[in-house]
C-alpha cells in the first residue's frame, strides 16, 4: 500500500484470540514505528492488504489444555500458514510462540518453566544470527534487554532437530549474561540450550520468541530494545 506521500505502508494484522491481552500494547508499538497495525479477530480472515502478522502475548483459551494449543486451530490459523508459506512476514511474541509451535509455523515446544513459576522480569537475550529481518538492526553477539512474562516459555526441541537448527543458523536469541556469556543462571526457565526464538519452517521471515519486544519499544516510558525486532516488518 502507499501513503499519501507515495512512500510503501506497511500493514500489520494482530491476530487477536479469546484471551489475548498483549494485543493492544503491539499495535501502539509497532504504530510508534510507523507501522500500520490492524486488529483482526481470529474468527475473521485477514485483510486483503496484510503485510505482516503478530500473533501477540497473553493467554489464549486461559492456557487450557496447553499454552498455545487451542489458539493453534483458530480459524485463522490456516490462513496464517499459507500467507507464510507464500513469504509474509509472521511474528508470535510470549502467547504467539506457543501458538506459532502449536501450528507447526516454528519447531519444537515451549512448556512448564524449570521453576514450576510465572517468571516476569527482565532478562538479556544474545543476537545469535543477525541476518534475518528481525535482526538486522543489530550486530551478531550484540546483547538487548528484553522483558519476560511467562509461565510455559521454556523451549524443548529433540536433540538431532536442536543440533539441525543450530548447524542451519536458525537460532534467532539465547538467553545469557549482560556480558553476552551463556550461563544456567541467566537461562530463566529452562530452555534448552538457552534458547529464547527461533526462526521458522518457510524461512527466516517467520519468527517466534519469549521475550516481549513490545514492552521495550516506546521512548517516554523506558528502554527500546525491542524496536529493532519490530521494524523486521520492514525489513
Amino acid at each position: 500500500m502507499l501513503s499519501a506521500c507515495g512512500v510503501v505502508a506497511v500493514t500489520v494484522a494482530v491476530i487477536r484470540f479469546g484471551g489475548s491481552n498483549c494485543d493492544r500494547d503491539t499495535v501502539q508499538a509497532l504504530e510508534s514505528l510507523g507501522i500500520d497495525a490492524e486488529l483482526i479477530w481470529h474468527e475473521d480472515s485477514l485483510p486483503g492488504d496484510t503485510d505482516g502478522i503478530v500473533l501477540p502475548g497473553g493467554f489464549s483459551y486461559g492456557d487450557y489444555l496447553r499454552a498455545g494449543a487451542m489458539a493453534a486451530h483458530s480459524p485463522i490459523m490456516d490462513e496464517v500458514r499459507d500467507v507464510a508459506e507464500a513469504g509474509t512476514p509472521v511474528l508470535g511474541i510470549c502467547n504467539g510462540a506457543q501458538v506459532g509451535c502449536e501450528s507447526s509455523l516454528t519447531p519444537g515446544a515451549f512448556t512448564t518453566n524449570e521453576s514450576a513459576r510465572f517468571q516476569c522480569e527482565h532478562v538479556h537475550v544474545r543476537v545469535e544470527n543477525a541476518d534475518t529481518p528481525w535482526t538486522r538492526q543489530f550486530e551478531a553477539g550484540e546483547i538487548l534487554e528484553l522483558p519476560i512474562a511467562h509461565g510455559e516459555g521454556r523451549f524443548e526441541i529433540e536433540d538431532e532437530r536442536l543440533a539441525a537448527l543450530e548447524a542451519d543458523d536458525r537460532v534467532l536469541f539465547r538467553y545469557c549474561e549482560s556480558d553476552g556469556t551463556v550461563t544456567p543462571e541467566a537461562n530463566p526457565n529452562g530452555s534448552k540450550h538457552s534458547v529464547a526464538g527461533v526462526t521458522g519452517e518457510a524461512g527466516d521471515h517467520v519468527a517466534v520468541l519469549m521475550p516481549h519486544p513490545e514492552r521495550v519499544t516506546l521512548e517516554d516510558i523506558g528502554p527500546t530494545d525491542g524496536q529493532g525486532i519490530l521494524e523486521g516488518f520492514e525489513a
